[in-house]
């Protein structure tokens, strides 16, 4: 027996109704947490804006599966089928299960003492049947934290794991309660498909990027269409669909191919002899920096930041003058004292000046003045030509071979080759120029066949860069003669056996070569090693940059062998703006461009270049430009209506029981509004909302942005309906309760059913709030009859207030107003001003466990609270916190909003109290602040200081005690 064709049409689906958020955040940012090891970072870790897969997977399951009157049992299904559920943390363990149960103290009941000779101290006692070690052992992994550093500690991610086996418990109970007859996802996924649609699920991605929405939609078993207007995003898709997704036998060959490829590559570099020294050790990889002379002293100065190269080993550079020529040769020392690594860390570049020994003025000179940077834009530098490959003896900057890695001859070929540094000898500097000279004279053949860019950088935010600070005219100028001549050879090879996953090498190792890769001291345990170019999404130019040997350059071809194998033919890849979509899909689930996203458009013409001239198929059929003038970009009104003519497409072409998930990651409030507009426009209305980390403290920009993805549900808005905006907001208030009361009773039922934790924290119930706002607000096509939605087409000024977002401010003042902390008053809440609603409810969230930093931002959001980090002690994605009293000790004098507050004043009396060790100071303290004033405050400073100690008794013991104190000397204070 299985599910009717359409018996699930018209029935809400799981996410519309719950998400659990709090395991999938975990979930999502262990996946993070793995870097280099996530499934598709392999194809070209370029490409930061990838969803993780696990969350993805979620989001489709979501969507597909129905929510029923039973919402307990569609959780424990949702969670069984993500391998999210207790029971599935025992096949997901990823050592032996004594190993890790030997460290959970409680459980020692099912292990032996130690064991002599054993490979484990401690072993399985003999005497338990296999039934209660298993039950003992769920318990042990359901009593840990379901976090990172919790028991996800101890597992794989579920994509580790062999899926069959993962899942092969779970069947009967799926299959229980939803009506089907599945023995496997895939099936699973066609009969839900079926029941929903009446064929196998249809999911797109119309802004596919590197692809990772599509590949899971692809990998679990639905027909997946993705489309991007960038061909590079385009070939990253592909590689997962045709490389992840590859069959045993077509793994096979394209190893073979690109082993034939890489001995043709090596046996040309050897051949040419210049990454052999005399005794053939073998060149690893080539230090070199810019070299200038300081305008001051005639002196010319290498450049670098840091002279370290390898702390570790105690390897540095050491310059040493040469008064004669004024100039400095550069020693490289091996076993530096600890001191001497220190020292070397200052280099001769800083803060944007020049500094060197030589130089008395140690303010040094600003390298701004030594390129000759103009008040009107322009400087001194000498544009390159298409001719250039290194520069000409009259440029402003220099470059210069300082230091070489080597590979001990007989050690190169093993998994650890023998290495050392040293400074290039005469005969290294030989090779260097027999480089040069070769790259000069076959560079125009090269460009001309396509196996080297002749492209030139065309002006933009990113591209501007190296045009500006290095005078680079063109793309191959960002690469020295030697990655030229190795990705010339690389690029013949490629196209004479026409592979395709050689493209991505390319791409890959282009990445890896170019004068932007830095060298990174941090590598290989303090050892040092190469940085690629996109370690951030930026184009930076740099004072000293590292290039790989054709031996480092094999160990960045893409293994096929290293993925798991995905069987799917369900996939269709095309190559066109969002907006042109016509085939019809059920649900699409995109990651859209929006305001100050990454500038992919511009970046990546970085590997066009190296493509876009004869690529072997199937890329041969594409477009290999940028077509910047296409990209949807920016946040004007411009921006607005691409993305409206996007959704509009993608709604056209979506059936009316179809679904739109929309992921979201920003924090700008002006954003948020924007994109409601955009979907309102687009004649989409939002069913739900959830927030999950997806991201973590090093992502895409440095600082701590948003770490949150915001997963916005979305249906076809089928009727056309007028709504009067006084009656709306009665409908919002009446949805917001509704839908806070459901998740809470849900929460709750999940909790005591299972005795885990609670699936939703405040932040989360506030972002649904929203969704329920939103879900009134967008199933109308007319507020007072006028189109809101036409307001996203026209710059709105920015104290306009349109009635979509008065309805939205108005939607989270209700949130704000029903979600009152626990144990504080409701009506005090009512009377807080925003700083001091934030904060607390922030120790509210912190007393009932560790709140994530999106948590933060959401609430500072909600409370229209601009700069939030004023009150945080730390704002990382996995320790975000509260200031305490000693930490907000001078923000509270120095801030007026912060003293007029009695929240804020009661913690600057308690840090005195701290201070003295004595609670009367405190009193003596708010006594003179308040003064007449004081006795009419003091029944408030109670509660508060009573609410404050008792939430921060987990997380701040020694300041809830001062905070105790203060609250019992003020309760017995007299006149």
């Amino acid at each position: 027996m299985t599910l009717a064709p359409f018996a699930l049409k018209d029935a809400p689906a799981f996410i519309e109704t719950q998400f659990p958020v709090g395991r999938l955040s975990a979930e999502a940012y262990k996946e993070r947490k793995a870097v280099a090891g996530q499934t598709l970072t392999a194809l070209g870790s370029y490409w930061k804006g990838r969803k993780p897969l696990i969350l993805n997977r979620a989001v489709i399951l979501g969507c597909l599966l129905p929510a029923t009157d039973n919402p307990v049992a569609d959780l424990d299904v949702f969670l069984s089928l993500m391998a999210m559920n207790d029971a599935a943390f025992l096949r997901r363990l990823d050592a032996s299960a004594a190993e890790f149960a030997r460290e959970i103290p409680d459980y020692a009941e099912i292990l032996t003492e130690e064991v002599p000779g054993t490979r484990f101290k401690r072993q399985w006692r003999t005497d338990i049947d296999d039934d209660k070690r298993e039950r003992l052992l769920i318990e042990a992994l359901s009593s840990l934290p379901y976090a990172i550093d919790g028991r996800l500690r101890a597992v794989r991610r579920p994509e580790q794991c062999d899926e069959d086996e993962l899942l092969s418990p779970i069947w009967g109970q799926v299959n229980a309660h939803l009506g089907t007859s599945a023995a496997s996802l895939q099936e699973l996924v066609e009969q839900l498909g079926i029941a929903r649609f009446g064929h196998r699920p249809r999911v797109a991605d119309t802004f596919s990027g590197a692809g990772s929405i599509p590949f899971e939609a692809a990998r679990i078993g639905c027909e997946s269409y993705a489309s991007d207007l960038n061909p590079v995003g385009a070939m990253l898709t592909w590689g997962a669909f045709n490389i992840v997704g590859a069959s045993e036998a077509e793994r096979e060959a394209m190893a073979e191919s690109q082993s034939a490829i890489a001995e043709a590559v090596e046996a040309e570099i050897v051949a040419l002899g210049v990454e052999h020294d005399e005794k053939r050790n073998r060149a690893k990889t080539y230090l070199y920096c810019l070299e200038t002379r300081c305008p001051k002293t005639g002196w010319m100065v290498p450049m670098a930041p840091s002279w370290v190269i390898a702390p570790k080993h105690g390897v540095i550079a050491r310059l040493k003058p040469d008064h004669a020529n004024k100039r400095y040769d550069i020693e490289i020392i091996t076993g530096a004292s600890a001191a001497e690594v220190a020292a070397a860390d200052t280099g001769t570049t800083g803060d944007g000046r020049l500094v060197h020994p030589m130089n008395p003025d140690r303010s040094g000179v600003e390298i701004k003045t030594i390129r000759g940077d103009r008040p009107g834009g322009g400087n001194a530098l000498r544009p390159w030509t298409l001719d250039d490959v290194a520069p000409q003896p009259n440029d402003i900057f220099q470059e210069r071979l300082y230091c070489i890695q080597w590979m001990k001859k007989g050690t190169e070929n093993n998994h650890r080759p023998t290495l050392y540094f040293a400074a290039p000898t005469d005969g290294d500097l030989s090779r260097e120029a027999k480089v040069l000279s070769y790259v000069r004279a076959n560079l125009s053949e090269w460009q001309t066949k396509g196996w080297v860019p002749d492209m030139p950088i065309e002006p933009g935010y990113n591209t501007d860069q190296p045009i500006r600070e290095r005078a680079w005219t063109h793309w191959h100028h960002l690469f020295t003669p030697r990655a030229l001549l190795s990705l010339a050879i690389w690029s013949k090879h490629v196209r004479l056996r026409r592979s395709a996953v050689g493209a991505l090498d390319i791409a890959k190792i282009s990445e890896n070569v170019a004068r932007l890769c830095r060298w990174a001291t941090s590598q290989s345990g303090g050892g040092g090693g190469a940085k690629g170019v996109f370690s951030n999404q930026a184009l930076n130019t740099l004072e000293n940059h590292c290039t790989r040997g054709v031996r480092d350059q094999l160990a960045i071809q893409i293994d096929p062998s290293e993925f798991r194998p995905t069987y799917s033919n369900f996939h269709s890849l095309q190559l066109h703006e969002a907006k042109s979509i016509e085939t019809e899909n059920d649900v699409y689930i995109t990651d859209p461009p929006y305001a100050d996203a990454v500038n992919y458009h511009e970046i990546t013409e970085f590997f066009i270049a190296w493509l876009r001239k004869g690529p072997p198929p199937p890329f041969d059929q594409w477009t290999w430009e940028s077509r910047r003038e296409l990209a949807i970009k920016g946040r004007d009104a411009g921006f607005r209506r691409q993305m409206v003519e996007a959704y509009s497409a993608m709604t056209k072409c979506m059936p009316d029981n179809g679904m739109q998930v929309v992921m979201f990651t920003h924090q700008d409030a002006g954003v948020w509004a924007d994109l409601a507009g955009i979907l309102w426009a687009a004649g989409l209305r939002v069913t739900a909302a959830w927030n999950i980390v997806t991201e973590t403290e090093s992502a895409l920009k440095a600082g701590n942005y948003v770490q949150g993805t915001v997963c916005l549900v979305l249906r076809k808005r089928v009727t056309a309906g007028n709504a009067r905006q006084m009656e709306l907001e009665g409908e919002i208030e009446t949805a917001v309760r509704a839908e806070l009361a459901r998740l809470t009773t849900l929460s709750d039922g999940w909790t005591n059913s299972t005795g885990g934790e609670a699936l939703y924290t405040d932040g989360d119930l506030t972002l649904a709030a929203y969704a329920a706002a939103l879900r009134v607000v967008t199933a109308y096509a007319t507020i007072d009859r006028r189109d809101v939605g036409a307001d996203v087409l026209r710059d709105v000024p920015k104290n306009e207030k349109t009635p979509l977002r008065t309805l939205i401010d108005y939607a989270e003042s209700v949130a704000n107003r029903e979600l009152v902390p626990q144990g504080f008053a409701r009506a005090a809440w009512r009377d807080l001003p925003k700083e001091s609603r934030f904060y607390v409810r922030m120790l509210d969230m912190e007393a009932r466990g560790t709140p994530k930093v999106a948590d933060f931002q959401n609430f500072a959001k909600s409370f229209a609270l601009g700069d939030y980090t004023a009150l945080m002690a730390s704002t990382a994605a996995n320790a975000a916190a509260l200031a305490g009293p000693s930490t907000l000790k001078g923000r509270v004098a120095r801030e007026p909003v912060l003293a007029a507050q009695p929240l804020f004043q009661l913690l600057f009396a308690v840090w005195k109290a701290i201070e003295k060790d004595d609670p009367k100071v405190a009193v003596t303290q708010l006594r003179t602040h308040y003064g007449a004033d004081y006795w009419s405050q003091r029944q408030k400073l109670v509660e508060l200081a009573d609410y404050v100690a008792a939430k921060t008794a987990r997380t701040r013991p020694d300041e809830a005690k001062a905070t105790a104190e203060v609250a019992e000397a003020l309760k017995v204070d007299r006149i």
